[in-house]
């Protein structure tokens, strides 16, 4: 939560799959604590925002080291 992680990187730390974390976190969590929930979906609005972001830097990465 404090590192703005992604479903991904959230499943490899807690070694489940993306689907059961990102169920936990839309689902499952809100009834646990309503706080937390409101607190990870600004996290996974704002992951979605910058993803293409991601992306195109993971691309730039790959091609530059082919040269």
């Amino acid at each position: 939560m404090n590192d703005q992680a992604t479903v991904r990187a959230a499943a490899d730390h807690f070694n489940v799959s993306k689907s059961t974390v990102h169920k936990d976190v839309t689902e499952r969590l809100r009834a646990i604590n309503a706080g937390l929930f409101e607190e990870v979906q600004d996290v996974l609005i704002y992951n979605k925002a910058t993803r293409h972001l991601r992306g195109g830097d993971a691309t730039r990465r790959k091609y530059k080291l082919d040269t």
